[in-house]
């Protein structure tokens, strides 16, 4: 029978004092420039998790589809009394433990539990679904205990465009606490680079699956050295040898062997590792469809399959083996095909009998607690003094992280705003129209009209189509930084619109700067940067639809046919192509960001009508009676300049307060 790991290998009395042979020095700088968090020993964490199970309820519609009633523990309203509901179990009593120094294993195939047991061990996981208990030292986890775990999603969401040194440096500046200074956190963030073998990449964008930077396995070991920074006691990592070649997936275990040695507490949850990979786990837990096939010593695990008649019929890879067992591919020696779908719930039933009781004593075994294991759990200073001392500091803090969030923004930004497909969209935009309207005729207003109008459809679809992207694309950040406490919402928020504007300022100036002398526009420099504020303020307008549009939907594909849609709306009411819109939709033109776009560049080059009219008498003397009432109807429209930009400015401040209260919809 195996032994229970955790229970002979590990004395849990020691876990009162941090043990002092975990301490880390990097070989690379030397341990005088570093700061006292890396210094620090490790506090030691013993991980245990007692009968967690999670299960979804769903909804039975009759008609075959089946609705999630909740996910995540978040739970919707009733659906009708005639439905039928149902409940599915994710986890069923999953029972374990892990000591400080080992590394648990957590193995099984796609759509076992792995990912929602690992969340639940991280704290991420919460709602009425969730049952069971996980101890952090034989105590129930506290804010304390989640300041010293890390969790390494499955997939690495980085900024493609920074290096490994600036994505680690400014991840450092904003979660490590404020007691250390910026030279430190820097100082921090280059030892870590140090420790997990990423120095000669570290100049290197992280790069994505369009744009080349550091190869598979520097990728995931970037996502480590995330939580690194903060050097936690518990590490839980998620799928991390996932599209890596053996090889790197061997030196990617090995780092977390290395950092297990330093008295870290390692979850890991894998697929299908080497026999190489297989070896270096001290524990193994083995799940199908949510329940326990196997607990306990990653090198007893063969001889216990064995003793209750399953073993391979030729040498293979245990993990192969293990995760045909909980396919249930492997059956009894000597039995008949028709026993395979009995497999699992024979392994279910011997785990049940022979192991879960071992497992569940040695999990309940108390820790003596003592007076430095109260102040892991809990702070010694009151709440009360603590919430002045956050009340004093907020603000500090506030502009602390809007300054470091900012100088990211521009650095990721600049390369997606200044690329050279957008650069060439935007110049032979400007040229095309300063060759359709070469030097056109100030009299000739129908043809002016049409340029003004132009730029009102150029500059008002664009920015609000490229912004749509930016918060559904940025989303897996965004949830994971909060989710670890780096930034305040607000911060992030204002940092990002703020670091955007001069991004899309440059690019309409350049524009304007090509297309208004070359068309022939009024050749006034007071009028040139009219038309250039107007411009660049309904650039403005339209990212901020965008950005409100986007942080409502949250899907890429949607927001983008939904933005397509209100821009036609938007285009088609904005009084060029129709004067005459019918009353059931005149009101659209009232919202209509080009309507008063349009007005205002109207405004501008012509003024408030009193030249439009004496250019009238002269087009109504040729006999262009068409084309009057053509520009007599776009014209009687106009609106007061003033009207125009109070809208405007309503506009420019409401579209972003609404893409604020989008984004506070989203729980980290």
């Amino acid at each position: 029978m195996p032994s229970i790991s955790g229970v002979q290998t590990t004395n849990e009395d020691s876990l009162d004092a941090p043990p002092n042979h975990h301490k880390h020095k990097p070989s690379s700088r030397d341990s005088r420039d570093l700061p006292s968090l890396m210094l620090s020993p490790c506090y030691p964490i013993t991980l245990k998790f007692i009968d967690v199970s999670y299960r979804v309820k769903m909804e039975n519609t009759g008609k075959g589809s089946i609705k999630r009633l909740f996910t995540h523990g978040t739970t919707t309203s009733d659906q009708g009394s005639t439905a039928a509901k149902q409940e599915r179990t994710i986890l069923n009593n999953i029972t374990g433990m892990v000591s400080p120094g080992e590394i648990l294993a957590v193995l099984g195939p796609s759509g076992s539990g792995k990912s929602t047991l690992l969340s639940v061990l991280a704290g991420r996981m919460h709602g009425h679904g969730y049952t069971g208990t996980v101890l952090a030292n034989n105590r129930r986890p506290t804010k304390q205990t989640a300041k010293r775990t890390g969790f390494v999603t499955q997939d690495d969401v980085l900024y493609p465009h920074l290096t490994v040194r600036e994505t680690l440096v400014f991840c450092s500046l904003l979660r490590l606490p404020n007691t250390l200074s910026r030279k430190e956190k820097t100082s921090v963030a280059e030892s870590v680079i140090s420790e997990l073998g990423l120095t000669k990449c570290e100049n290197t964008i992280i790069g994505n699956g369009f744009i080349r930077g550091v190869s598979g396995g520097e990728r995931k070991r970037v996502s480590i050295a995330h939580e690194m920074l903060i050097n936690p006691s518990l590490l839980i990592l998620d799928e991390p040898t996932s599209g890596l070649d053996a090889t790197a997936a061997h030196r990617l275990v090995s780092t977390l062997g290395s950092l297990a040695q330093k008295g870290k507490t390692i979850v890991t949850s894998m697929h299908q590792p080497s026999s190489r990979v297989y070896q270096m786990f001290n524990s193994v837990l083995v799940l199908s469809e949510g329940r326990s096939l196997y607990f306990g010593k990653g090198c007893e695990a063969m001889a216990y399959f064995d003793s209750i008649g399953f073993s391979p019929s030729f040498p293979m890879n245990p993990a192969d083996f293990l995760l045909d067992l909980a396919n249930g591919v492997c059956h009894r020696d000597g039995s008949s095909e028709r026993e395979k779908p009995n497999v699992k719930q024979s392994l279910v039933a011997s785990y049940n009998a022979l192991l879960a009781p071992q497992v569940k004593v040695a999990c309940m075994d108390k820790i003596p607690v003592s007076s430095k294991d109260m102040h892991f759990v809990g702070s010694h200073s009151s709440g009360k003094e603590h919430r002045n001392r956050y009340n004093i500091l907020s603000l500090s803090m506030w502009f602390y992280q809007f300054g470091i969030l900012l100088q990211r923004s521009l650095k990721e930004r600049k390369y997606e705003s200044f690329n050279a497909l957008r650069i060439f969209q935007v110049i032979m935009a400007a040229l095309l129209a300063g060759l359709l309207w070469w030097h056109s005729d100030y009299r000739d207003i129908q043809d002016r009209l049409g340029l003004l109008f132009f730029f009102a459809i150029f500059w008002g679809v664009l920015p609000s189509f490229n912004a749509v992207f930016a918060f559904p694309q940025e989303r897996a950040i965004f949830m994971k930084e909060r989710a670890s406490g780096m930034y305040t919402l607000s911060s992030y928020f204002m940092a990002r619109i703020i670091g955007d504007m001069p991004m899309e300022l440059i690019l309409p100036t350049v524009f304007l700067a090509v297309a208004y002398w070359m068309t022939g526009l009024k050749p006034d420099p007071v009028t040139f940067l009219l038309t250039l504020l107007v411009l660049l303020g309904y650039v403005l307008v339209s990212q901020g639809l965008g950005l409100a549009l986007g942080a409502a939907i949250m899907d890429a594909k949607q927001a983008s046919t939904i933005v397509t849609m209100t821009m036609l709306a938007f285009v088609l009411t904005g009084g060029f192509y129709v004067h005459k819109v019918p009353s059931c939709m005149a009101w659209i033109k009232y919202i209509s960001t080009t309507f008063y776009t349009y007005r205002l560049l109207i405004n501008v080059q012509y003024g408030r009508g009193e030249k439009i009219s004496e250019l009238l008498e002269c087009s109504r003397s040729n006999s262009n009676r068409a084309s009057c009432k053509f520009i007599e109807q776009d014209i009687e429209g106009q609106i007061s300049p003033g009207v125009s930009v109070g809208v405007m400015i309503l506009m420019l401040v409401g579209y972003r307060l609404l893409a604020y209260l989008a984004l506070r919809r989203i729980k980290a």
